[in-house]
Formats: C-alpha cells, structure tokens, sequence
C-alpha cells in the first residue's frame, strides 16, 4: 500500500537563470525613468542599481504567492532604482512645496465643484495666469517620478511575504480604489496615463498619437499625477492604506 505523506515538494528555483532571462527588465525601465528626470541623473546608475534589485528578487521570490517572477522582479527593480534616486535627493524642496500647493488646489476646486477642475480654474485658485500655470506644471513634473512610482508600488514590494490577512485587504482595498481613481480622471490625462505607463510610451511618441506637441503632453501628464495624488489623498484620509 502506498503512504501518502503530505504533499509534494515545489521544485527549486534556479535563481541563475531567473537573473539572465530577465536581465532585458533593467534597461527597459531604466530607460522608460530617465526620460522624466534632469540630465544630471545618469542611466548607469539606475542600470546599477537595477541589478541589484534583480538580484534580491531572485533571491526572496516565492511562486506560491501567485506573481509572476516578472512583475515581482520589475516592482523590486524599480523599486531598488527609485531608492537611488531619492539618496541623490536631486528634487528641489520648492518643487515638493509648490506641488503640494497644486495638489491642494485641485483638491479645494473639485470638492467645491464636485467635478474635474479645470485648468484655467486651478490657475485662477493658484492666483496665477493660464500660462503660467503651464510652467509651473513643467517645473514640477520631474518631482511627481518618485510620488507616482510609490503610488503604484504600494504594498508590492514583498510579494506578500510575512503579509498579514489584514494587509492583504487593505493592499487589495487600496488598488481598487486606485483603478477606480483613474478611471475618473478628465479623458485625455486618462488617456496620457495609459500610453505612458501601460503602453510605455515616451512623452514625444505620446504627442504624435494625440497631435499635440511634447509640451503640452507634459502639462497634461503632470497634471494627471497632481489630481490623483489629490484624490487618492481622500482615500486616504478615510483609513486607506498608501503611504504618506
């Protein structure tokens, strides 16, 4: 008679092949980051950096928790270039103050209105003009990179490991209400959204699609982030679960 004995045992993980096959991942983001950042950030560092956190995925990766190797390995490796980044701390203190005054307008305008605000509405709110409203949203949008990125990532980085049941919910709590966060922004910043961050389109393939030029794309992808930090600053305030 055979004696079952329990369960069978997963096979091992050859954590050597993991890194090469998925070597291609550190470029592909590195790239896709530094097209948002001031020359002064270099891509090797981000590659760098990259490696390391291919590294560590491939070590800690567990397949019972139900990611696929790739999209735990491109959380952790861009979560690995993103904390090279803020060791650099290459974003000015007045580009964080002057985005949270954006994000607080925003937010002001759309409880008030109870609908999307309008950019001439924002400047106004700002007590700047539409022009200037524009500048300023070029001169904050490399500061949204780490903001959005931590957005995202929220809740991502382990897998799930030593997750309670608790933390489970709330993660999965928070990227319902993050979906349906987006799914509220004004058409074209949604739209913005999905070519950059689900297509991977770079802000100049983005203009060609729309018809408009790289600028204003900016603009309207920078605005975008600043709405739904502000909305997803509700969220949070209700007891969500996305980090400060």
């Amino acid at each position: 008679m055979t004696v079952v004995t329990g369960y069978s045992k997963a096979p091992a993980i050859d954590t050597d092949q993991l890194v090469t096959d998925h070597a291609p991942l550190i470029n592909r983001i590195a790239y896709h980051l530094v097209c948002r950042l001031p020359p002064s950030v270099q891509v090797d560092d981000l590659q760098q950096a990259g490696i390391i956190g291919l590294l560590e995925a491939a070590r800690n990766y567990d397949p019972t928790q139900g990611a696929s190797f790739q999209t735990y390995a491109g959380i952790r490796i861009r979560g690995a270039m993103l904390d090279e980044l803020r060791k650099t701390d290459w974003v000015p203190r007045s580009v964080h103050r002057k985005t949270r005054q954006l994000a607080n307008a925003i937010q002001e305008i759309e409880c008030r209105e109870q609908r999307a605000a309008h950019d001439a509405e924002v400047a106004h709110e700002m007590d700047l003009g539409v022009d200037d409203y524009y500048r300023l949203l070029r001169e904050v949008s490399v500061g949204r990179v780490l903001a959005i990125e931590d957005i995202f990532s929220v809740g991502e980085e382990h897998n799930g490991a030593g997750s309670s049941p608790y933390d489970e919910l709330e993660r999965a709590r928070f990227r319902e209400a993050l979906a349906e966060t987006i799914d509220r922004l004004p058409k074209k910043e949604r739209l913005v959204m999905a070519l950059y961050y689900d297509e991977e389109l770079n802000l100049r393939e983005i203009g060609e699609v729309l018809g408009v030029t790289e600028s204003r794309v900016c603009q309207i992808h920078s605005q975008a982030l600043i709405r739904l930090r502000a909305r997803i600053q509700d969220w949070v305030a209700e007891g969500g679960g996305e980090r400060a």
